[in-house]
């Protein structure tokens, strides 16, 4: 049986504004219900203003809820300390990684989360450098950030929140900002963290070929989910996806324009199926 790491029960939540809850805005999140697992990839969809965002706060305890409970591992973060504690469990990474450097060298960058943590240094020495290794920055520990790309801040950012052992990671839209070399960068540092780290990742994002590397995807739509399951189920459902105001991923597109009956979700298994369809000839 799997393990429930987040639970949303009945989840709604309002901006405020002047004091005062609005209960109709356009990233309100309306009567949510959603288990997050340990260990799973959960890719989080929708068009801007759809309440994914919302959703990413609420995981960390950055927002609480104005009716329904989020809880992670049990604990509704209903006071600072508890919401401290889940702060432990779920780290957070952000759209801009500018907005998230502090420190003016990289290593002292990642060293930053556990420092506020109270670690004993040796161990911080330690977190820091196993966080540098897992994002393949381990080499540019020395380097100003900077002079970073921004993938590389990206990835180090990741690292800051991997060097506070968190058990889950949650990136808001974090290749938003980013040029094709460093959205591969980040997802490739995403997947190593979740298939061989075991690290819960929840990823809120709009691109479509960012979440067919899930284990599974929940779309959202004016603050609920309204739809949830495998990429390949998801991504079967062309006419509810287009409702919700997005596309299909690039070859899944393409081949269903060429007739293809399958739910293809990579550009491999399009090549096969193009090939088979040319029967066999390349």
């Amino acid at each position: 049986m799997k393990e429930k790491l987040i639970e949303f029960k009945n989840v709604s939540f309002a901006y405020e504004a002047d004091g005062e809850a609005v209960p109709e805005t356009k990233d309100a999140l309306k009567g949510v219900n959603l288990d997050i697992y340990k260990g799973e990839f959960l890719a989080v969809l929708g068009h801007n203003g759809s309440g994914k965002s919302t959703l990413a706060k609420l995981c960390n305890a950055i927002y609480e809820p104005t009716e329904g409970t989020v809880s992670v591992k049990g604990i509704i973060p209903d006071t600072e300390e508890k919401a401290d504690e889940v702060r432990r469990i779920v780290g957070m990474v952000f759209q801009n990684p500018d907005n998230q450097i502090v420190a003016t060298i990289v290593e002292d960058d990642v060293a930053f989360g556990p420092e506020n943590l109270g670690i004993e240094p040796k161990e911080i020495r330690k977190r820091v450098d196993e966080a540098l290794k897992s994002v393949n920055m381990y080499e540019l520990r020395h380097r100003e950030p900077h002079k970073l790309s921004g993938g590389q801040k990206q990835r180090v950012a990741i690292a800051g929140v991997i060097a506070m052992q968190t058990d889950c990671i949650v990136l808001d839209e974090p290749t938003a900002m980013l040029d094709p070399k460093g959205r591969d960068e980040v997802m490739q540092t995403i997947q190593r963290l979740n298939k061989e780290l075991g690290i819960t990742i929840v990823l809120i994002t709009h691109f479509m070929d960012e979440a067919v590397q899930a284990d599974r995807v929940a779309v959202m739509n004016s603050g609920r989910i309204v739809m949830q399951g495998s990429p390949r189920e998801v991504f079967a459902q062309n006419e509810k996806l287009n409702e919700c105001g997005l596309d299909l991923p690039q070859s899944t597109e393409l081949c269903k324009r060429l007739g293809i009956k399958d739910t293809v979700l990579n550009a491999s298994e399009c090549v096969e199926k193009i090939i088979s369809m040319l029967g066999g000839a390349v």
